[in-house]
């Protein structure tokens, strides 16, 4: 049998790694000449950068600035000339000072700064995944990571973070690093939104970074001036971007990207799955297992386990799916191309100690899935 391991993260308690090497494990505990692949994946959040490291890429250890301007290590992944860059490990939520939001504050320049080590080290292609950030700055802070510069009336630097755009008088982007021309900027992310508007960035992400109502209104207004002064600049690009899907991803990081560097957005586990060759793996599966923390409404929405579970159905390859939780029915799970989901709470009610152990629950609870799927001899289905 050869089976194809292909989780999420379990956030709070494992990595996606550490899933994968814990469901393969109890895999071949009891199926010790069980063939299984190991393909941990990311829907371009967190995780994104441990992904590439699986599939092969090399980890580049740096030191950028963090969501509020502190020093922070952090590192981008490289294979051949093209980088993965994770605004997560530079600008992310997780890595703010004591957990403390800073919605007006918080910036994305430790994520440009990752972008320039990428152009340091030859890459002509970088992967940006731009989940899970902290800030609401609209990329100010990556551009000006790059090289450009955000002036004040009075001609001086602003301070980092979005509230301050609100005194943006111009923006000034003949510094930006010459080498981003011979670059292709992917962006890996699901977000729809457009940059303004009920459904845009401040109104819908910014409460996630900590705004409040009255933080949305100031963001909203400076993310309007954001937009005028890119406009000012680049000319028409700056408007049309605008309403794009994609352009509110990250509270306007995804805008700037479009805007000033004329980058592509493509879904986030599209590209995850790519960089981790998973068509290559899925060839000859006889199973795939995959996963995440929560299996719930979101995961229908385009999250990595989803993905994996279209592409295996595509194939024939049946699909079991392994969580710390899971909300879905039986038919939600069908729809989703899932044969069976295997919850931790299945065989641990209490949800603290899941959290806690989830490994060695995981290595139990595939144990028991490579009895229900392994042993007995499966049919691929055509369809489902």
């Amino acid at each position: 049998m050869r089976v194809l391991v292909a989780p999420d993260k379990f956030k709070g308690s494992l990595s996606a790694a550490e899933v994968a090497a814990a469901v393969a494990a109890g895999l071949r505990r009891v199926v010790p000449s069980a063939i299984v692949a190991q393909v941990p994946v990311a829907d371009g959040g967190e995780g994104t950068l441990e992904a590439a490291l699986a599939a092969g890429f090399t980890r580049v250890p740096v030191q950028v600035a963090g969501p509020t301007g502190a020093p922070l290590d952090s590192a981008v992944a490289v294979r051949d000339r093209t980088a993965v860059v994770e605004m997560a490990a530079a600008s992310g939520l997780a890595l703010l000072p004591g957990g403390q939001p800073a919605p007006l504050a918080a910036t994305s320049l430790g994520t440009g700064q990752l972008l320039r080590v990428a152009l340091d080290l030859g890459c002509t292609e970088v992967v940006l995944g731009i989940g899970g950030s902290a800030c609401t700055d609209g990329g100010a802070g990556l551009l000006a990571g790059l090289g450009a510069r955000l002036l004040d009336a009075g001609g001086h630097d602003l301070v980092p973070g979005g509230g301050s755009l609100a005194h943006l008088d111009r923006v000034e982007l003949s510094g930006l690093d010459p080498r981003l021309r011979g670059v292709r900027v992917v962006l890996a992310s699901d977000v729809d939104n457009p940059l303004l508007g009920p459904s845009g960035a401040a109104a819908v992400y910014g409460p996630q970074k900590g705004a409040s109502a009255g933080d949305v209104v100031v963001l909203e207004a400076a993310l309007t001036r954001w937009a005028a002064a890119l406009a000012g600049v680049v000319g028409s690009r700056a408007a049309t971007a605008v309403p794009e899907p994609g352009a509110g991803a990250a509270v306007g990081v995804g805008y700037a990207c479009l805007v000033a560097l004329g980058a592509v957005r493509r879904p986030g586990v599209d590209v995850v799955l790519e960089l981790g060759a998973f068509a290559e793996h899925l060839r000859g599966a006889d199973l795939v297992l995959t996963g995440e923390g929560s299996l719930d409404d979101q995961t229908l929405r385009g999250k990595a386990p989803a993905g994996v579970a279209a592409r295996a159905r595509a194939a024939g390859v049946p699909v079991v799916a392994v969580a710390g939780r899971c909300s879905l029915g039986p038919d939600e799970l069908r729809e989703a191309g899932i044969t069976a989901a295997y919850p931790l709470t299945a065989i641990e009610p209490d949800v603290d100690r899941c959290m806690r152990e989830a490994g060695a629950l995981l290595e139990r609870l595939a144990g028991r899935i490579a009895q229900e799927h392994l042993l007995i001899p499966t049919t691929r289905e055509a369809s489902s």
